[in-house]
């Protein structure tokens, strides 16, 4: 395998696990699909179920908790693994590849700093350009207008977006213009590139022309297009023949209960939606052409993947006329009924941790380094803090932070042995999350949701959609993962854990 590939991640946000294409998906995104043919898919990838920590654990290679971002940037809980800003007591990918002669840049979403440090007189230490990337353009805040966003910088220095932009053009425009100038003045050294995509999070803005292309496509509704993108998926070989697709999520009405006019209003919110998710395809196919003009394509590696399931918050905000949906006047929502198609066959959303909140769509494409036949599936385990090993793996260097910062050993592991088509054991994987908790060990994997809610099992072989319940039938195995789980969260940040009082909290700190 080839040592220092120039690295790009790819990061969606608020995707779901089968909404693109190449995973069963009714969205037209054919530059994401060619990613998929000429490299390897994985079906058991994870995220962290939720925007800020996710990203902690991608750049860093812990537990969110340990990098300080086990919550959110809107609270500091008074406790380190919840301090609503990334520490130092970790090391992100571009400053552990600073020593193996990398290069790193970011546009798009950063959302890892406190929501008091985003302005140009706050404090800097958890900026982009403070944690190793050498250029940066994009958004401190975890979500905004696509047409007049806020906390955008360029650097250090804030921005706006040009008169009649789009943000996401803009996150692919400047993306490949980083691609460029490198190009043009360090052919000869390696890169990172961390392309973070606001898209398609809320609000549901997009181009007019996006929308159109979409308009009626869901008319059908989420009842019968659940069952088609289920037996897509079992045709494409994504899932086993032996799971049951998860039953319509019981807060959601059948298709058929609604009027007419709900009915087009529903098709309007998942054409925004998906006009979202084409719209950063397209930005794709740029970064991909941009590579081939600059004759990388060999020599890059390219990772695609999201922060977490498909969100089923309800946002309405501004104008609540659905003429205004899509523009800059309303602030909206897909709502629960779509994520629940998003993130089909899993049940729950993001922020938890059954699978329709952690499972991830992953794509992996290295022309001159993944040697596993072009278009293939691997079913290994592959967690968000697995990442920057991996890159680290690639690099030839090691780990290596300065010993007066006293960071936290990597807790992820590289999975570039995938790259030849192998399949690995990744071991323990560790989640919670708003007091939502989980762990897989192997075939199993043990989950609850809530602080209060009880342990349930599930057998991931033959009930990945965590239908059939084991704990009451196999009490020892829960109890050993129930104490695993434990062990972790007590030498991770993770505790004390107390899920009841967090929007308490936020309320009085916002």
């Amino acid at each position: 395998m080839p040592s220092r590939p120039n690295m790009i991640i790819i990061l969606a946000d608020d995707m779901g696990y089968s909404d693109i294409g190449c995973y069963g998906g009714d969205i037209s995104t054919p530059n994401l699909d060619s990613l998929a043919a000429g490299g390897v898919r994985f079906t058991q990838a994870y995220n962290t179920a939720r925007c800020c920590p996710a990203r902690a654990s991608l750049l860093t290679g812990l537990h969110p908790h340990q990098a300080g971002m086990g919550w959110m940037t809107a609270a500091d809980f008074g406790t380190p693994g919840y301090a609503g800003e990334v520490n130092e007591r970790c090391l992100t990918i571009p400053e552990a590849l600073a020593p193996a002669g990398y290069h790193s840049y970011m546009a798009g979403k950063w959302h890892l700093s406190f929501v008091t440090h985003m302005s140009p007189d706050s404090p800097r230490n958890s900026w982009p350009r403070q944690r190793g990337f050498e250029r940066f353009y994009g958004m401190l805040a975890g979500a905004g207008s696509y047409f007049k966003p806020k906390t955008l910088y360029e650097d250090n220095t804030p921005a706006e977006l040009p008169d009649g932009a789009y943000l996401t053009d803009e996150i692919s425009y400047r993306s490949c213009g980083f691609i460029r100038d490198h190009q043009r003045t360090r052919a000869d050294e390696p890169f990172f590139l961390y392309v973070a995509y606001t898209a398609p999070h809320w609000p549901l803005h997009a181009r007019a022309e996006d929308i159109a292309r979409y308009r009626g496509r869901y008319r059908a509704g989420w009842d019968a297009m659940r069952q088609e993108k289920f037996s897509r998926m079992r045709q494409m070989g994504l899932i086993g023949d032996e799971w049951r697709l998860s039953p319509r999520d019981r807060l959601v009405p059948t298709w058929d209960s609604l009027s007419p006019q709900q009915q087009d209003e529903f098709d309007l919110r998942m054409a925004i939606y998906a006009a979202q998710v084409d719209r950063m395809d397209h930005g794709v196919g740029q970064i991909m052409s941009t590579l081939a003009e600059s004759g990388m394509t060999d020599d890059t590696l390219v990772i695609f993947l999201s922060d977490n399931g498909g969100c089923h918050e309800e946002v309405h905000r501004g104008s609540p006329d659905p003429a205004t949906f899509g523009t800059h006047e309303s602030q909206e929502s897909y709502g629960r009924p779509w994520a629940n198609h998003s993130n089909l066959p899993f049940r729950e959303f993001k922020s938890f941790v059954h699978e329709g909140g952690i499972a991830t769509p992953l794509i992996v494409n290295w022309p001159g380094g993944v040697s596993a036949n072009p278009g293939s599936i691997n079913t290994s385990c592959v967690h968000i803090t697995d990442y920057m090993p991996t890159f680290l793996e690639l690099a030839g260097t090691d780990y290596a932070p300065d010993p007066s910062r006293d960071a936290w050993p990597l807790v992820g592991q590289s999975f570039a042995a995938t790259f030849a088509g192998k399949h690995i054991d990744r071991g323990t994987m560790f989640w919670e999350h708003e007091a939502n908790r989980a762990i897989r060990q192997g075939d199993w994997k043990l989950v609850a949701k809530g602080i209060d809610g009880p342990w349930e099992l599930y057998d991931m072989r033959c009930d990945r959609t965590e239908l059939n319940d084991l704990a009451s039938k196999d009490p020892g195995r829960a109890q050993a993962m129930a104490a695993k789980w434990q062990q972790i969260a007590e030498r991770s940040n993770v505790l004390p854990l107390d899920g009841r009082l967090w929007k308490e909290r936020v309320k009085g700190q916002t």
